[in-house]
């Protein structure tokens, strides 16, 4: 397998980072094996570095995987996906009742449970968290789920008990309820503007989790401090009662050599994105190496099929199969990230096998092109009346090695006469032209949530519209997903969606994306949520030998 090796050069930046871990360090990590577990330990601070800073914490739009890493542990929500099984279970409700066509969800509630201000979490407060997450502020700023579909109402029934109502069936709603997208925060930070949840206001949010946010320092780093009045987790938790750490110190660390050196000099304990080339190197010095799977719309590029040069049907095939995802793979990537065979992870909910569709063969790409009139011009790059076959796409920056990724692509694509020009996401003019299908016709990137709906978030044109579509038969197809009641034919729905994009050629499915963690030997109780993001709760130090 020829993976090359990169590693980014130290900066200012990480001559910062490498101070401040140094500060915060408290011994060397042993390179060999972890001592016997025994029971946990409670205390300590937990050290993680981040690969990037978070941007927002509106919990609607805390997909971004800094975000919804702070939500995740700053927010309880009603119901718990157990990440092993995908199966719904209590949290902050106790038990539900969905009517026959998904238009009525009651909860009851537990009647412990506090904001950590020491407000009470009732049906009162409850029923804001969806009024807002359903309905939106828009003179906030507050924007709608895209976990929420059909959102009407909310009825506070008791204090304890609150019913939900939609205009048309919403049947990922119960498991919309488990997101980091649900977070439940209490109804005075729901008063703020969007601006209010965007970096460096950490403090304000008053969350209904296990942790606090404290001593943040913007793009840079956040304590989470331990509640100590913490006890409702799920059942299935490890443990009950506060967590087992007394902080979480996370620090913002950009250079993949510095959160590598770092773990493995003893100065960080946890680190996210370990990158698929110092995997190996991970392993061999003695430290775990989790890659929790995402569970959603596959990485891919979206061809932005309203782009002239991409509204023919034979190009659009012509790209897909002229892209080589398996030296993708094999190239860049490791075992941790299969090839894709569908728009949908093989591990999503409504997955099917789409193989067929996404085979590499540059004769059929060469036909295809032919046949549509692009011949191969001075410089090998095909042209049709007087115009290059010359696409742009942007490197995405939350992506795995989204440039060198990229680059590999318009290498493939060169060979079969495609030009593919792939611009730096720090462009001035990025945030407008990823919007614009003339100046941006590829777009890359992916999405995480295990339920039927998240083929929906990604591709329908009131959410994340990757393709900056104007299908109406693909909305009506993933509508169908989102509002179908039977559990059966909801599958079928997301099926027929999987079915179209591939006949329509849509979308270039590249890999199956995890989240890389490295962990030294002596941390424990290591878990994440049911899209790879990390939960501090259960986790424990134990001794750094």
């Amino acid at each position: 397998m020829n993976r090359p090796v990169l590693r980014a050069a130290a900066g200012v930046l990480a001559v910062a980072v490498v101070a401040t871990l140094t500060a915060c360090a408290s011994g060397s990590a042993p390179a060999g094996s972890a001592a016997p577990v025994g029971d946990p330990v409670t205390g300590g601070t937990l050290t993680y570095l981040e690969h990037q800073a978070y941007t927002n914490l509106y919990p609607p739009q805390a997909g971004f995987y800094p975000n919804g890493g702070l939500v995740n542990n700053l927010t309880a929500r009603l119901t718990w996906q157990n990440p092993e099984t995908l199966e719904i279970e209590p949290w902050v409700a106790t038990d539900w009742t969905v009517n026959a066509d998904a238009t009525e969800y009651t909860f009851d509630l537990r009647d412990d449970v506090t904001f950590s201000d020491g407000t009470p979490l009732d049906a009162a407060a409850v029923a804001k968290n969806f009024d807002t997450y359903g309905l939106g502020a828009p003179d906030r700023g507050l924007t709608v789920s895209e976990a929420i579909n059909n959102y009407a109402s909310s009825e506070v029934v008791d204090a304890d008990t609150v019913t939900f109502r939609f205009s048309a069936p919403a049947p990922g709603f119960l498991q919309a309820t488990s997101t980091i997208n649900s977070g439940l925060i209490s109804p005075a930070t729901l008063d703020l503007s969007l601006e209010d949840f965007g970096a460096g206001n950490a403090e304000k949010i008053i969350g209904s989790g296990p942790f606090t946010a404290t001593d943040e320092k913007i793009g840079t780093e956040i304590t989470l401090a331990a509640r100590d009045d913490y006890d409702w987790a799920p059942a299935s938790e490890g443990h009950q009662g506060r967590p087992y750490v007394d902080a979480v110190k996370i620090i913002v660390t950009p250079e993949d050599s510095v959160r590598i050196g770092s773990l493995l000099a003893g100065q960080a304990d946890y680190i996210r994105y370990v990158q698929a080339f110092d995997e190996a190197r991970v392993e061999s010095s003695g430290f775990e190496l989790f890659a929790p799977q995402t569970r959603g719309v596959n990485n891919g590029l979206s061809l932005r099929f309203t782009n002239p040069l991409l509204s023919d049907l034979r190009v659009r095939q012509a790209l897909v199969a002229g892209v080589d995802a398996q030296e993708v793979v094999d190239t860049l990537f490791t075992a941790n990230y299969p090839k894709a065979t569908s728009t949908l992870s093989s591990s999503a909910p409504g997955y099917k096998d789409e193989s067929a569709y996404y085979a590499y063969d540059t004769e059929k790409s060469q036909s295809l092109l032919d046949e549509a009139g692009w011949t191969a011009g001075s410089d090998g790059i095909r042209e049709k009346d007087g115009q290059r076959l010359s696409l742009t796409v942007y490197e995405a920056a939350p992506q795995p090695l989204s440039k060198q990724t990229l680059e590999l692509v318009a290498q493939q694509l060169k060979k079969i006469g495609v030009e593919l020009n792939v611009k730096a996401a720090d462009s001035g003019t990025y945030a407008a032209d990823i919007k614009d299908p003339l100046k941006t016709p590829l777009y890359h990137s992916m999405v995480g949530r295990a339920d039927l709906d998240v083929i929906k978030s990604q591709f329908f044109t009131k959410n994340r519209n990757t393709l900056l579509s104007d299908d109406a038969e693909l909305d009506q197809l993933l509508l169908n997903v989102a509002g179908d009641p039977d559990p059966a034919a909801r599958i079928e729905d997301s099926q027929a969606v999987q079915d179209y994009l591939a006949e329509q050629a849509y979308v270039i499915p590249l890999f199956e994306e995890p989240q890389v963690y490295g962990v030294a030997p002596y941390v424990h109780g290591v878990e994440f949520e049911s899209v790879a993001r990390p939960l501090f709760y259960d986790v424990w130090l134990g001794d750094k030998g």
